[in-house]
């Protein structure tokens, strides 16, 4: 049986004349939720300044990508009602102070992180893979981290922050990074002792509850699914289904190799964080470090190995085609750092590339 995906996007909004990030959650989400057809797909975030939406679980991949530009025009909508613009961005690329959204949740962030919980004005992409059991969902857990950086090189879709050129591809990534529970983690083995360091963490009192467990992949604390949670936002459309794809492949492969009794390649949380590091400076534009081996390689010959570990999966799900035409268009233009960083060079002006961004978010 195909497993089923959903996608949670985080999306930025802003004045489609300035570029400007703008504190609109509330109004559009109003609109939003008088237009829905049932329960709303849009909720607030931890900033005013962003809107989140969910599909819903998909088996066919074509499926998800139309639902991705149905609520991705949805929000463009409910937004120009409001007097703004949605742009998938991970970051705003023009300067801007943050406003914490409402709520008792995000006051206790506020007052307990300070500075980190004001600055985390960030856009990310969440995937749910749907799992059989804890027990599978961390055997995959446990054999996808090597590869979640890759994920990461292919979202990477912030370059800008605060008005400069970070020199990052995802600049979001290290500015999530400052959480306490956030990045790669290490080998759990099985479920109870997941389960056992999550409670662990929680039990510190840094952390509010569950919801706070910011690892790059987790088990949902509300869903039956493995959730990778590394990559930045994309900004095209057709790049946020081949991320979920890839991922479904990735789940996939990882469980098989589970039954199959092979084990996990047994790297350290350090070298994982490396390549974490290596792809949020480089994205797919510089050198990657290779999961096989942890030593430095392309980003396209890379991506390129992470399409070859999942063709098994890929095949058999009728995704394999699709996949191959989605890297090789993401080879060929680039990622959204290259498209923000590119419309900069062009225009001469970060306003003038938000425009072009807001466009481009509507596929």
């Amino acid at each position: 049986m195909v497993r089923t995906v959903g996608v949670e996007e985080e999306l930025l909004l802003v004045d489609e004349r300035s570029g400007d990030a703008q504190a609109l959650s509330t109004a559009v989400l109003a609109l939003a939720e008088r237009r829905a057809e049932g329960d709303s797909v849009f909720e607030s975030e931890l900033h005013r300044q962003q809107l989140e939406f969910a599909t819903e679980p998909r088996a066919d991949m074509r499926e998800l990508a139309e639902e991705i530009l149905r609520w991705r025009a949805e929000a463009a909508r409910s937004a120009a009602e409001a007097g703004g613009a949605v742009v998938a961005l991970a970051t705003s690329p023009l300067p801007v102070s943050p406003t914490i959204g409402e709520g008792e949740r995000y006051r206790w962030l506020a007052d307990k992180f300070g500075l980190t919980t004001q600055e985390q004005l960030t856009c990310g992409c969440h995937v749910h893979v749907s799992v059989e059991s804890d027990e599978e969902g961390v055997a995959v857990l446990d054999r996808i981290r090597p590869w979640l950086a890759v994920l990461l090189a292919l979202s990477a879709n912030s370059p800008f922050w605060q008005g400069q050129d970070t020199t990052y591809g995802s600049y979001r990534s290290r500015v999530w990074g400052r959480w306490p529970s956030s990045g790669p983690v290490e080998i759990f083995g099985s479920a109870r002792r997941y389960h056992d360091e999550v409670q662990a963490l929680v039990d510190t009192g840094v952390l509010r509850d569950k919801g706070m467990i910011y690892f790059d992949a987790r088990l949902s604390h509300r869903y039956p699914t493995v959730e990778i949670r590394v990559a930045d936002v994309c900004l095209e459309p057709a790049d946020a289904a081949l991320l979920a794809t890839l991922a479904r492949g990735l789940v996939e492969t990882a469980a098989r190799a589970w039954r199959a009794g092979d084990p996990p390649e047994p790297y350290g949380v350090g070298l994982l964080r490396m390549a974490a590091w290596q792809a949020g400076r480089s994205g797919l534009e510089g050198e990657l470090l290779h999961p096989a081996t942890m030593r430095p390689a392309s980003g396209p010959d890379v991506l390129r190995a992470l399409l070859a570990h999942v063709r098994d999966a890929l095949e058999e799900s009728g995704d394999l085609a699709a996949a191959e035409e989605g890297i090789d268009q993401v080879l060929k233009r680039g990622t959204g750092a290259r498209i923000q960083r590119d419309a900069l060079a062009r225009t001469g002006s970060l306003r003038d590339a938000v425009a072009e961004c807001v466009t481009r978010t509507r596929g």
